[in-house]
């Protein structure tokens, strides 16, 4: 079992690291860990939420620029990515420019969504690159914000919080990956957006 010192060594020394990857990459779940680390006075929430928004922005920009020059070749190299797709461009139908704020919050689409956009003639890069900024800090700000909120009203419930915090780290990792699972088995099943 890990250790209160090993957790906290492991936090204090790669925890804005692993949070400027994780939502490089998608990190709902690693950002929720890094809300909670910052009500366990691990990290600084107002850090937590900056490198969060620089992750996250980055991460998609860069999914739009690789969109945008390579989309159409991509995607007909890998033919399970068509339903994705699909689906965006039906989020895209119904939702216009709500789907470039609050895409990040659609489970499932987050990656595919700025390359899907990039494709779209009528999304120029400024335009994405403004409501990327806005969704970005939106998102980190709520996602964060959710973690620490959720750490303390634990606290309040368990009045003292440090003696359980490696239960409560693995238990909203392994809820992440469960809520993961999950959407991967539903949307097998469920092919409409």
């Amino acid at each position: 079992m890990i250790t209160t010192d090993i957790l906290d060594s492991f936090i204090r020394n790669y925890g804005y690291w692993a949070l400027l990857v994780g939502t490089f990459l998608e990190g709902e779940t690693i950002l929720m860990l890094g809300g909670l680390s910052a009500q366990l006075g691990y990290l600084d929430l107002s850090l937590v939420m900056v490198v969060a928004f620089i992750g996250s922005f980055s991460g998609d920009q860069l999914y739009f620029i690789v969109g945008r020059l390579k989309g159409a070749e991509l995607l007909a190299k890998h033919q399970q990515w068509h339903e994705r797709v699909s689906k965006v461009h039906c989020y895209l139908e119904r939702y216009h420019d709500l789907i470039m704020l609050g895409f990040r919050f659609v489970y499932g689409i987050r990656i595919m969504t700025p390359f899907v956009l990039a494709m779209n003639p009528r999304i120029k890069t400024r335009r994405f690159v403004v409501f990327n900024a806005i969704g970005a800090l939106i998102w980190s700000v709520v996602v964060a914000g959710g973690g620490y909120l959720f750490g303390h009203a634990l606290e309040l419930i368990l009045n003292d919080i440090k003696r359980y915090e490696q239960a409560i780290m693995i238990g909203v990792a392994v809820l992440g990956l469960g809520l993961w699972l999950f959407h991967r088995y539903r949307s097998r099943k469920n092919k409409t957006c």
